[in-house]
């Protein structure tokens, strides 16, 4: 496994953190597996999303790109919400 690929928030036995335990990887892999590149390409407006999209070219970009990062793991933590039906 690629150090790079861990998270770097602090661990913490009983963490509220949505995002905690997970890879970059993971979240990349259940957001196309929920989403499709295409709509994920619809929902954050970034090339590794819309052009020859792969979660190896996904993984890369955004390692060195934080502000698209935290676009892509706020787009996860909304999207593990449960949903509000009235």
């Amino acid at each position: 496994m690629n150090p790079e690929d861990k998270d770097t928030r602090p661990s913490s036995p009983g963490s509220k953190d949505p995002l905690h335990g997970l890879t970059l990887e993971m979240v990349i892999i259940k957001l196309e597996a929920q989403f499709g590149w295409e709509e994920l390409g619809r929902r954050v407006k970034i090339k590794c999303f819309t052009d020859d999209p792969s979660v190896s070219s996904s993984l890369k970009f955004l390692r060195r790109t934080p502000w698209a990062r935290q676009k892509v793991e706020a787009l996860y933590i909304r999207s593990q919400r449960p949903s509000r039906k009235s």
